[in-house]
């Protein structure tokens, strides 16, 4: 078999491709050389970021089943081509994850004892021991923003050195954070109680600029604040003027907005400690990411076992163009009910109704459950891995079928915490998704655009005042769907745009008003 490494992966994970018996291994620089030829006849391409993938270099490989990406994101990859051709992507997810963590530590041990101050103090010629006195990580408290891999990671280092660790992350389980010694909290709480305070999510339209000025004033004053997750989180003109002001005692950023960060501002305020975004930059960090795609395009090509695919359904042509768009509409449901979703998560169950309760609806499962999960993308969570990934989170996925005699075919997916739950069902109307229910309320609104989700008193002009706020900040009402039972009402509002954190906090203000959601689907 012919395996094309196309970019520099680690000398280990060269010679364990080697060692299949059977394989020719052509080197990047016989790639480099003539691409499409190197292809041609291959069974199994491996890039990183820098080669693109696309459709005319995969139709060259006439003979591919397997493209590895050797690290995370699958950007340069043409997944849909390579589906359509039968050919398996898969990523290395993880592989960096002790390597960031460490670099977490690293960064809050130079904050705690001022060492890289020292350093240039020392180098200029002074000792100033006294200025340079540092506090302890032991007896502090952490918290973390952000469970998956990397936080988990980080919180058993933290534990270490004798730090209580306390978290926020509504997709890990009680079971899970009680088993990794992690007091779940509100996020409030993590704001008021952490002396440290380190940030390990992804980057959505809902935690973009969640550590902005009000967030930063919750905290305590003489907090310390890491981010090696994304830059974005993070207001940077807020975080600028709470270090000049003392509110916040320092903060290590190894990510910024802009890449190389270049806001002067920022960089010159006192007590930043700042990293050209090394967190996965170790020697056995890249080793670790080359060796795991290695093994798995090795064990798919000689086993049929994938592992960490980001495609790959396992049906006929004529199967899988049955379920394809109820693998689409139970996507938009997770999508949906997670971002309504409020506690800490346990269960996820998907019940199926009509005739697709009899077909084979393991993909679909799948489909609500990754979609629920994704929103750490810096773990992607797909068709393949979503049930490893609920189980690895604690998480409980549950599967009901009710081969009802009816027209319609309706999924139903509720998700459950300790202390609340969120259900919601939908359809295909004219091969279209659409939600049919939410939270036992009888409401109709197409699953698809910008939302913005009402609960409230069934009283008398609640959707007036919801319109005359929209209206006076210029916000479009595509379409209004509206539902009550038992003295509760919901709006279902879908906009042009997604709205500001300044109109969310009018909409909370409407008398009668519960609950207000931002949603993209």
């Amino acid at each position: 078999m012919k395996i094309v490494v196309a970019e520099k992966i680690a000398p280990a994970a060269m010679q364990l491709l080697q060692a299949i018996p059977g394989a020719e291994v052509l080197t990047p620089e016989e790639f480099a050389a003539a691409p499409e030829a190197a292809v041609a006849g291959a069974d199994a391409l491996i890039v990183r970021s820098a080669v693109q993938a696309d459709a005319a270099l995969i139709d060259a490989g006439q003979s591919l089943r397997v493209i590895g990406r050797a690290g995370v994101g699958v950007d340069n990859i043409d997944v849909e081509t390579a589906t359509r051709r039968g050919i398996v992507v898969m990523n290395a997810p993880g592989a960096s994850a002790v390597s960031v963590a460490e670099l977490t530590l690293g960064l809050m041990l130079t904050m705690a004892r001022h060492i890289a101050k020292a350093d240039q103090s020392t180098r200029a010629g002074k000792w100033e021991k006294k200025s340079l006195q540092g506090t302890e990580l032991a007896g502090k408290t952490l918290g973390i923003i952000g469970l998956g891999r990397i936080g988990t990671e980080v919180a058993r280092r933290a534990q270490a050195f004798g730090m209580k660790v306390i978290g926020s992350d509504p997709y890990l389980s009680p079971a899970r954070a009680k088993e990794l010694n992690i007091e779940l909290v509100t996020l409030e709480q993590v704001y008021a109680q952490a002396d440290y305070l380190s940030l390990h999510l992804a980057l959505t339209h809902q935690t973009a600029g969640m550590i902005d000025a009000g967030a930063l004033a919750q905290m305590k004053k003489g907090v310390r604040l890491v981010n090696c997750a994304r830059g974005e989180l993070v207001d940077e003109a807020a975080l600028e003027a709470a270090l000049r002001s003392g509110h916040v005692a320092a903060a290590a950023l190894d990510v910024f907005h802009e890449e190389p960060a270049r806001n002067t501002g920022l960089l010159s305020a006192p007590n930043l400690v700042a990293t050209p975004h090394l967190g996965a930059s170790t020697k056995e960090g890249q080793e670790a990411v080359g060796i795991q795609i290695a093994r798995q395009v090795r064990d798919y090509l000689l086993q049929g076992v994938a592992q960490n695919a980001v495609n790959l359904p396992s049906l006929t042509d004529t199967e899988y163009k049955q379920i394809e768009p109820y693998i689409g509409l139970a996507g938009k449901l997770g999508r949906f009910a997670a971002q309504l979703f409020a506690s800490n998560l346990a269960e996820i169950e998907v019940r199926f109704e009509g005739q697709v309760g009899a077909w084979k609806t393991q993909l679909i499962r799948a489909s609500a459950v990754a979609a629920v999960l994704q929103s750490d993308r810096n773990e992607p969570t797909n068709l393949i891995n979503a049930l490893a990934a609920a189980e690895e989170r604690g998480v409980v996925v549950r599967e009901q079928r009710a081969e009802a005699e009816t027209k319609a075919n309706v999924i139903r997916l509720k998700l459950t915490g300790p202390t609340g739950a969120v259900s919601c069902s939908g359809t295909l109307v004219n091969g279209r998704p659409r939600l049919t229910q939410l939270n036992s309320i009888d409401i109709e609104s197409q699953l698809e655009g910008n939302f913005i989700v009402v609960a409230n008193l069934d009283a008398p002009g609640v959707v007036g005042g919801i319109g005359t706020l929209l209206g006076r900040h210029g916000i479009n009402i595509a379409r209004l769907s509206l539902g009550r039972e038992d003295g509760q009402a919901l709006a279902i509002v879908q906009v042009d745009e997604a709205v500001s954190a300044e109109v969310m906090a009018g909409l909370r203000g409407v008398a009668s008003v519960q609950r207000v959601y931002s949603v993209i689907v």
